[in-house]
């Protein structure tokens, strides 16, 4: 993902996880781990950081990551790709 179409699949991405954080009873520990109450949540749906944030709470859990990646139809590496694709992205190395 380059530029800005990147980021615009990167956020769609990112919508997509907190969607399925929402449908799978996992909003609450996004919102618990993150401090995040519902108004901040909906506001956070259109700021590319917050964004960011719900995939790192996605990929910070294996299982959950691969769950997320299966339902949707995704591969592990277009999980990664979005993140880098969003700020603070850059900053993300897994070693």
């Amino acid at each position: 993902m380059q530029g800005n179409h990147g980021q615009d699949r990167a956020e769609m991405l990112g919508l997509q996880a907190l969607g399925w954080l929402a449908e799978t009873d996992r909003l609450g520990a996004f919102a618990g781990a993150t401090g995040a109450d519902l108004d901040t949540v909906r506001a956070g749906a259109a700021d590319p950081a917050f964004l960011g944030a719900v995939l790192d709470f996605v990929m910070s859990d294996d299982a959950a990551a691969r769950a997320f990646c299966e339902e949707n139809g995704l591969a592990a590496e277009d999980l990664v790709r979005a993140r880098a694709a969003l700020p603070g992205g850059d900053h993300v190395h897994w070693t």
